[in-house]
């Protein structure tokens, strides 16, 4: 079984770059990268999932980390946002703890080991999303919108009055595929917590119930994560295209060109009237 399913994500992966150079994506060999990279994770982490599910003191360390990890991620996306790193670190932590905290305290999945884990896992990986696409989400917003950001500054308006609404729309459009897809769910797409109940044995109704729960949980945690990476974004006092401009860097030029500065350009000769 290993064989075959080594030699079918061969193909896939292959297919996979065939397609893209064919189309001159810049993608190059990174299908192939993320797919040997995703199998050293999964094979790890599967010893480390034995460990933890023996040693259940192991679970709070192994939160801890997706929590890290996931905030770490999502940090590097928005580093070039003013606070960028802390907006993705306080909302994945927000978003990840309070939907998971409260799943478990209602009771919705068994308190041990392995759903802390299953949940947490998921509804942390989707805050993480959240946090990433709602901070993108506003940077392009604002840079969009600069001329009436710049316009309530300039009223001396506060910079949360400045960009209100473009942190509402920053969220609503990060919310929007996780909306679609729970609407669509069963109908559309079979998610992966319903096929993996299946496939661990439950029965289909108990299965369904799970993924509701799941469904509903992704709901709360993105929108607690979208809205307070939003919330410290829009604390800025500048808008993210003066946090992000690239310094400006001199052409090069031959010793024997003049030079005319940025905006100097030189005028075409016109023949005056005694040239002939």
């Amino acid at each position: 079984m290993l064989v075959r399913t080594a030699v079918g994500l061969a193909v896939l992966v292959a297919l996979t770059i065939g397609l893209q150079h064919w189309r001159r994506l810049p993608l190059g060999v990174r299908p192939l990268t993320a797919v040997l990279r995703a199998t050293l994770q999964l094979g790890v982490i599967a010893l480390v999932l034995r460990g933890v599910f023996t040693f259940p003191a192991l679970v709070v360390a192994f939160v801890a980390l997706m929590l890290t990890t996931a905030s770490l991620t999502s940090g590097a996306r928005l580093h070039e946002l003013w606070a960028g790193r802390r907006a993705a670190l306080a909302g994945v932590l927000a978003g990840g703890l309070a939907a998971t905290g409260l799943v478990l305290a209602l009771g919705l999945v068994p308190f041990d080991a392995r759903n802390i884990v299953a949940v947490g896992g998921i509804l942390i990986g989707n805050s993480m999303s959240a946090a990433t696409l709602s901070g993108r989400n506003f940077r392009t917003m604002a840079l969009a919108r600069s001329g009436e950001v710049e316009g309530w500054l300039a009223l001396g308006a506060p910079p949360g009055t400045a960009f209100a609404d473009i942190a509402r729309r920053a969220v609503h459009e990060a919310l929007l595929p996780t909306i679609d897809q729970t609407r669509s769910t069963g109908l559309v797409t079979l998610p992966g917590a319903f096929v993996g109940a299946l496939f661990g044995g439950a029965n289909p109704v108990e299965a369904a119930r799970f993924q509701l729960v799941v469904l509903a949980g992704i709901m709360l945690t993105q929108t607690i994560t979208g809205l307070t990476v939003v919330r410290i974004l829009s604390a800025a006092p500048v808008l993210p295209a003066a946090t992000v401009a690239p310094a400006a860097v001199p052409t090069p030029r031959s010793p024997r060109e003049p030079h005319l500065g940025p905006h100097r350009i030189r005028a075409p000769h016109r023949p005056h009237a005694h040239d002939g």
